[in-house]
């Protein structure tokens, strides 16, 4: 069986230089997910900011079938070639890209959806994520609803209608928000996943990652990819 090869960016710098935050993720946000993703049909590459092209080169990402994509300080810090690559990996070659949490204002993300991603947010509290469509692959295995303590994000999110609503999230203090997104974009699909805050453990939490296993088997391409970077990149510019 062909396993899925799935490559992590995280920005690695709360957990590198942040003692609160190291000791919650000892191995980095992108490491505590690797230790549950990978088994016997996913591989997990991991990669960081500090990285030369952010470990992103066309090598990388023409062997990657799903890229995760965690941020929040250094979004700016990520070069526009490497955005433009990502985008193009997504579009013309059906690679999934799966931003999670602050990933919202992420340039891969705004330049793939085609939006700002702006939104509300505020001090941790109780977050009851609902499952809206649960005939969805992502949602196998879900419950109804789930709770944690994360960071408040809330409507409105400046993103365009998502193709399907997976998840939507209720915060004690009365915010909204829709906290699993699909976006069909080219060839390639997008989930995005509000749950993620760095100060927060949702990352072990159970239903949490199995939303990630889901999300990276159906983000996943069904159809053999070519592996050959820069192909038909003369479409680039087509494929909205």
């Amino acid at each position: 069986m062909k396993k899925i090869r799935v490559t992590f960016y995280n920005e690695f710098q709360h957990e590198r230089y942040n003692g609160g935050i190291q000791a919650i993720y000892p191995k980095g946000i992108h490491g505590c997910v690797a230790d549950f993703l990978a088994c016997d049909e996913i591989d997990v590459k991991l990669v960081d900011l500090e990285m030369p092209e952010c470990g992103l080169t066309d090598e990388v990402l023409a062997e990657t079938d799903v890229l995760l994509w965690w941020g929040h300080v250094n979004h700016e810090d990520v070069p526009d070639s490497v955005v433009d690559r990502v985008r193009y990996h997504v579009l013309e070659r059906g690679m999934g890209f799966f931003p999670i949490h602050s990933a919202h204002h992420s340039k891969p993300f705004k330049a793939i959806v085609g939006a700002s991603g702006n939104l509300l947010w505020g001090a941790d509290q109780k977050e009851i994520v609902w499952t809206i469509k649960p005939n969805h692959p992502i949602a196998a295995g879900i419950p109804e609803h789930f709770e944690l303590e994360e960071e408040m994000y809330g409507e409105p999110f400046m993103i365009p209608n998502p193709d399907e609503l997976i998840f939507s999230s209720w915060f004690e203090r009365g915010n909204v928000m829709r906290s699993g997104c699909v976006f069909y974009r080219g060839l390639g699909k997008v989930f995005y996943f509000q749950p993620g805050h760095e100060r927060c453990r949702s990352f072990y939490n159970p239903v949490v990652q199995q939303v990630i296993k889901n999300a990276v088997r159906w983000l996943a391409p069904t159809h053999e990819i070519p592996n050959e970077a820069g192909k038909c990149r003369h479409f680039k510019e087509q494929i909205v």
